[in-house]
């Protein structure tokens, strides 16, 4: 079982209310696509994106957030976590993004996961100039058949968050991930 796997399923254990979450990251790469490198299965963690407003209402209605810590808790010991929980405004998307999510099929009961579209994700992956974001990016374009054209639409169309890293990251990676599509 994968790491993500097994906080997922772990946090459905101890919830006793619904709940739903949009896993983007490596989790979201290892769980959405058919055949995705072993690597992704090393991730330590589970990345979630939130809409605006859905923090409290999880906070509201039910469980979730006790049952999160208690993950965290439980599964220290292995170096396992869920605690990156991002709201909309704070990740590079598109602001069409909530309509457009996958959903991801698995033994849970009470938790109902989804991820990012392709290209979504492909976005997500824009916040960080290293190694590890660039392959994923190019991972996500090679399995999702994404062209030039709908990169660059991407791109132009993103919600960038307000932040002079962020912005100064995602222009960095827009450009070497371009770039790519010259050097074939």
């Amino acid at each position: 079982m994968s790491n993500a796997m097994e906080i997922l399923n772990l946090l459905d254990s101890l919830l006793k209310s619904p709940a739903e979450i949009v896993l983007y990251g490596r989790a979201a790469l290892l769980l959405g696509f058919d055949k995705p490198p072993l690597e992704f299965a090393l991730s330590r963690d589970v990345d979630v994106v939130l809409h605006t407003g859905q923090a409290e209402a999880l906070l509201e209605k039910g469980d979730f957030w006790q049952a999160v810590e208690r993950v965290n808790e439980l599964l220290a010991d292995k170096g396992l976590y869920i605690a990156h929980f991002f709201t909309e405004d704070q990740v590079v998307l598109r602001p069409d993004w909530r309509k457009l999510r996958e959903r991801i099929n698995g033994p849970w009961s009470n938790l109902k996961v989804f991820r990012l579209a392709d290209i979504d994700l492909f976005l997500s992956k824009l916040m960080r100039y290293d190694p590890i974001d660039i392959k994923d990016a190019l991972f996500i374009i090679s399995r999702a058949n994404l062209s030039l054209r709908d990169i660059t639409y991407a791109i132009k169309a993103a919600r960038v968050p307000d932040i002079p890293e962020i912005k100064e990251q995602v222009e960095l990676m827009s450009n070497k991930i371009l770039a790519s599509f010259t050097d074939e």
